[in-house]
């Protein structure tokens, strides 16, 4: 009995949290097992988390990355599969949109690091981010239609992220587009190699982490706001958002630093 209790491990928390220093915070999902499908567990942990970390203002940086060979599979179709009840989809539905809605309010950037496949409700989240930086071993695909669903959730960011065409021809076939092809199509930002794909992920996250983050709230918060506007909307709470962002402690010294042809020294959290 000493030796069975001994042996025995406690399973692993769907989504892995780390804080580092400089205001970045990574979000593991840790299912590697079940190439990190999107279980009603995983979502729960997912929203939780997401929800912290909006309301800790020391974070500046968000970084989703995952264990394992693929970044997301999508949901769970076995879970899933399961159920019979159409409220039951309506609801798994709906908590996942609220995450993807959730990480478009959050103030902080969100990066996606990429690596293996990226398939259906996984290429949600990779359009859904900010950002997106995959390594030359990634594929993309909204692949649900092989298996006669439309992948009507994951069909909102990716038409948002890239063209019309693309995406209805990426929705309607479900194939797989490799990382150079999604670069092309603007799904994600970059490619590398894989061995520098952390790297170049951190140095991104970096770069954004030492602006200003009351800028940096401001400035993720408009840029979605003004994209639902027609023209003359956009451009008047773009205007605003400006007028607010000038009264900014750290920007009127950003702009101090400049004319005196110094660094910069920001004063705000």
């Amino acid at each position: 009995m000493d030796q069975e209790m001994s042996t025995h491990t406690s399973p692993q928390p769907p989504v892995l949290r780390e804080n580092r220093v400089g205001g970045i915070t990574e979000i593991t999902l840790n299912r590697p097992e079940h190439y990190n499908a999107l279980s009603e567990e995983l979502l729960r942990s997912l929203r939780y988390t997401l929800d912290d970390i909006g309301s800790d203002k020391s974070i500046r940086v968000v970084i989703i990355k995952s264990n394992g060979k693929a970044f997301c599979a999508g949901h769970d179709l076995k879970e899933m599969r399961g159920r019979t009840e159409k409220t039951y989809y309506q609801d798994l539905f709906q908590r996942c949109s609220e995450i993807m809605i959730t990480m478009v309010k959050l103030p902080q950037p969100i990066i996606a690091q990429v690596h293996g496949m990226a398939t259906a409700a996984g290429c949600q989240l990779v359009a859904n981010s900010d950002l997106a930086v995959a390594s030359t071993d990634a594929q993309f695909s909204v692949s649900g239609i092989n298996l006669g669903l439309f992948c009507s959730t994951p069909s909102v960011p990716l038409s948002r992220n890239v063209s019309r065409k693309r995406a209805f021809e990426m929705l309607m076939t479900g194939r797989f587009i490799d990382a150079k092809t999604a670069t092309e199509f603007g799904l994600i930002n970059q490619v590398v190699a894989p061995e520098d794909l952390s790297s170049t992920v951190d140095s991104l996250a970096k770069n954004i982490a030492s602006k200003p983050p009351e800028s940096i709230r401001a400035g993720k918060l408009l840029f979605y706001q003004q994209l639902e506007k027609n023209l003359s909307q956009a451009y008047a709470i773009a205007g605003e958002a400006m007028a607010c962002n000038m009264l900014f402690d750290d920007t009127r010294e950003g702009i101090d630093a400049f004319i005196d042809k110094r660094n910069p020294d920001w004063t705000s959290d």
